[in-house]
């Protein structure tokens, strides 16, 4: 099964980098909207060793078509060496939101 829209997941380090991301995924019409969830805490593996860190989630909308564009406007602003992005499927939902990320995305 094909998925037309998705949900996109990006940690990041300071509400400064969540806004950066934010602001240049809205402005180039890669997304349609962007929640950021400020005081998520992450807890991880990184090379080999566990770790812990104060993060914002952002939580993009989009279309599936868009995701390259996405993954790479985020790395291009992510001060990450690995940023979290994952992508999930929508599989339905309010017709008339699904419609409005057609009209706001390119």
């Amino acid at each position: 099964m094909e998925f037309r829209y998705i949900v996109v997941l990006v940690t990041v380090n300071s509400e400064e980098t969540a806004e950066k991301i934010t602001e240049a995924l809205l402005d180039s019409h890669k997304a349609a909207c962007v929640n950021i969830v400020q005081d998520v805490d992450s807890h991880y593996w990184w090379k080999g060793k566990k770790e812990s860190a104060e993060e914002s989630l952002l939580i993009i909308k989009t279309r599936a078509e868009l995701l390259d564009d996405v993954v790479k406007l985020v790395k291009a602003n992510h001060p990450y060496s690995v940023p979290e992005i994952i992508a999930l499927p929508i599989i339905g939902g309010n017709e008339d939101y699904l419609k409005w990320i057609d009209e706001e995305t390119r």
